[in-house]
């Protein structure tokens, strides 16, 4: 299993603050980075290529991912550009995570009828593919201009498709496209879904075996006192911001805890999920220092190695 990471601290957009979190998350063995994408509010982080640009030049080994590259607000020349352009950049390593969208009034903001999200994140996928085969951007003309450069993961960088809702899943599954599961949903959740996205991918004829990649709110703490306050604070941030579903048991969709539990738990997704990739994704808690964030990190990594 690889293990990857977000940055510990996404609201700080600086280049420089960004590179030091992706230096680090290499220096001490991560396999992976990832970036989300997200529009209009204090916390937006709308070009996530631009995010991962800065890590690529600081960067060597580690693999560069976007969670939710949303195809559905982008014209697919120009997405297909500047993917291939972030390929050249960091050496081959992208890994494209992609969305639809979910929220009606991002979706609206960018001339987009929320009910055409599917279609729209499948013709657009659709194209940029052929754009980065080096077909000509007019199939008709052969004359017309083609891709360049092309991206230089061939045919291209690995997508992913971020995916929630039974139509979704069935969509990924259809496409023959790995399932980026959401940190947000329980492990039962998790379970079904994952068995709604094979049965589309059976239905669909596909065979290849699909990476099973995995997010989770992920901490190791130093001892009960701050398990116990961890948990709590978390839950009530995830309560405030409207992010579940349901209200279920925080331990039902977040790791934190000691080295022991935290080396049981995800033994446990394994098991159940078949994950291939288990990306630690961030406490959602203001007034974390950025040194026990760090901590947190490199003891995961030497938990799950």
């Amino acid at each position: 299993m690889r293990l990857g990471i977000t940055p510990w601290q996404l609201g700080e957009r600086r280049a420089t603050a960004l590179a030091a979190q992706a230096r680090y998350a290499e220096a001490v063995g991560y396999d992976s980075l990832w970036v989300p994408e997200s529009h209009f509010g204090a916390d937006a982080l709308p070009e996530p290529l631009l995010l991962l640009a800065a890590m690529a030049a600081v960067t060597e080994r580690i693999r560069l991912g976007t969670t939710s590259y949303l195809l559905t607000l982008r014209n697919a020349v120009q997405a297909a550009e500047q993917v291939a352009v972030l390929d050249q950049l960091c050496g081959g390593r992208l890994i494209l995570g992609v969305g639809r969208g979910f929220s009606a009034p991002v979706l609206r903001a960018f001339a987009v009828d929320p009910r055409d999200k599917r279609a729209l994140f499948e013709t657009r996928l659709a194209d940029m593919r052929k754009h980065w085969a080096g077909q000509p951007l007019d199939a008709g003309d052969p004359t017309s201009v083609r891709l360049e450069p092309l991206p230089l993961q061939r045919p291209h960088p690995p997508v992913w498709v971020a995916a929630f809702g039974p139509k979704a899943l069935a969509q990924a599954g259809r496409l023959g496209l790995p399932y980026l599961a959401s940190p947000v949903e329980t492990l039962a959740e998790l379970e079904a879904n994952y068995a709604l996205h094979r049965s589309a991918l059976v239905e669909a004829g596909h065979t290849r075996a699909l990476e099973v990649p995995v997010m989770r709110t992920l901490f190791v703490t130093r001892d009960r006192a701050e398990t116990a306050r961890l948990r709590a604070d978390v839950a009530a941030a995830a309560a405030r911001s409207g992010r579940l579903a349901s209200d279920p048991d925080v331990e039902s969709w977040t790791v934190i805890g000691e080295a022991s539990y935290v080396r049981e738990r995800v033994a446990e997704y394994r098991e159940r999920l078949g994950v291939t990739e288990f990306i630690v994704t961030r406490l959602r808690i203001e007034g974390m220092a950025a040194e026990r964030l760090e901590q947190s990190a490199a003891a995961a990594r030497a938990i799950l190695s």
